[in-house]
């Protein structure tokens, strides 16, 4: 029978609950399916060059008029007579790989410490911890139900104008009495488009992406670069804060004191190790930092602090309260900032700080870059280089002397911690 509203509506389920199949006169191959339980909907059936025969089911009878389900069905059939295999093609659509099944198998590899993405080392910890959030918070709700094969330059692009734009901010629960606060922005959509091109780079490796990497191209608004840096005012109000909450947040005060007078990322400073501490070199041997292994010229100041700490049965110089790892002390060192009136300053200003300390004596880029622990370019430095000479050791504590006297509040009206009037010379000796 040609296939009407009047023949669909007529239709019965079979009794002995098989299903039925009722086929279009006019349209060779298309035809409706009514299962045991009255669901119908409108199929197509073709035999593949294989010569094997499938059947494809598109459309519901409540949703499509049996006109446009023809319209429909010629098009399909159509395709199949130019060599098509609809039904295949949707199963294989069904089992293939999505952004957010890619993402969860990169984010397995990395805790298995199978991505090495830097100076062939595998991921930290806390930088996978960095990426589940962000393959969480704006790349699975934004592209991840994308197959992997179909994702495109513009779809990323839109992606990254949606986070740019806000659209994935919002307060998040993480533990159980943790959350995080996300506000998107375009800092963070650069960080997540890069992260994404990461993760296709890994895939196409393994065979589970292939083609151009999508992320290439893509528009990023990189904010400026931070030059945020605390006078020697500022340095006082923090060193006075810093007082007034040591007996509240001693730990937090030392760590604080200590990322200070050394210029130390605040990761490397809170889990640092009593093993890591060199004094007979007057050096820290960090054994895992952001650029690996790095070996830091400390000063007078810094061991100071680090004498200072109460002896524990720990091998962490600031241990958590079980005495088992590092603390976690980013809270408290933010709210001394807070205390201190300098809302707008983190822990990482003062490493930037300790830099331009260091430029403002006069030492070149090499000497600051050591002092930092920046990544090492060339084999003798990365690979022979192991202990600090007296020239970094020198720098260390003339530099470390003028913060924490800064701090202290004994210089604050001495010296101006930034003088661009005056011109820099280099320690060649250093260099």
């Amino acid at each position: 029978m040609k296939l009407t509203k009047r023949a669909i509506d007529g239709l019965k389920p079979d009794a002995s609950g098989r299903d039925v199949f009722v086929w279009d006169d006019e349209l060779k191959g298309f035809g409706v399916r009514m299962k045991p339980s009255g669901a119908a909907a409108y199929l197509i059936q073709y035999k593949t060059p294989q010569r094997k025969t499938r059947r494809l089911a598109f459309g519901k009878v409540t949703i499509l008029t049996p006109e446009e389900a023809r319209a429909k069905a010629r098009k399909l059939l159509a395709e199949v007579a130019h060599g098509a295999d609809p039904s295949a093609d949707r199963h294989a659509c069904r089992n293939a790989l999505t952004i957010a099944e890619l993402c969860d198998q990169y984010l397995n590899a990395a805790r298995a410490g199978l991505v090495t993405p830097r100076f062939n080392k595998a991921k930290k910890a806390s930088t996978i911890a960095i990426d589940e959030g962000r393959v969480a918070v704006h790349i699975k709700p934004l592209i991840g139900s994308t197959i992997v094969a179909s994702l495109t330059r513009p779809a990323v692009q839109k992606m990254a104008d949606a986070i740019a734009a806000g659209k994935t901010a919002g307060t998040f629960k993480t533990k159980a009495r943790g959350k995080a606060v996300v506000e998107g922005g375009a800092g963070t959509a650069a960080r997540v488009v890069e992260l994404l091109g990461g993760i296709w780079t890994w895939a196409e490796k393994r065979g589970l992406a292939s083609g151009a990497n999508p992320v290439h191209g893509v528009q990023k608004i990189r904010g400026d670069a931070k030059d945020r840096v605390l006078s020697a005012e500022e340095l006082a109000k923090l060193g006075k804060a810093m007082r007034e909450l040591a007996p509240r947040w001693p730990a937090a005060v030392a760590a604080l004191r200590l990322v200070a007078v050394t210029g130390l990322r605040r990761e490397e400073a809170c889990g640092l190790r009593w093993s890591e501490i060199d004094r007979a070199s007057s050096c820290l041997r960090l054994r895992a930092t952001k650029t690996g292994r790095s070996m830091r010229p400390i000063g007078k100041a810094a061991f100071d602090v680090l004498d200072a700490q109460p002896a524990n049965k720990s091998d962490w110089a600031f241990p958590n309260v079980r005495n088992y790892g590092s603390a976690d002390l980013k809270k408290h060192i933010a709210a001394i900032f807070d205390a201190a009136g300098l809302k707008d300053a983190r822990s990482h200003d003062l490493r930037r700080t300790f830099g331009s300390i260091a430029a403002d004596e006069g030492y070149g880029d090499a000497t600051i870059g050591e002092l930092l622990g920046h990544a090492r370019r060339g084999v003798t430095e990365r690979h022979y280089v192991r202990r600090a000479d007296a020239v970094l050791i020198a720098a260390a504590d003339r530099v470390s002397q003028r913060i924490a006297m800064a701090l202290d509040g004994t210089q604050a009206s001495v010296f101006e911690l930034r003088r661009p009037e005056r011109k820099h010379r280099h320690a060649t000796e250093a260099d």
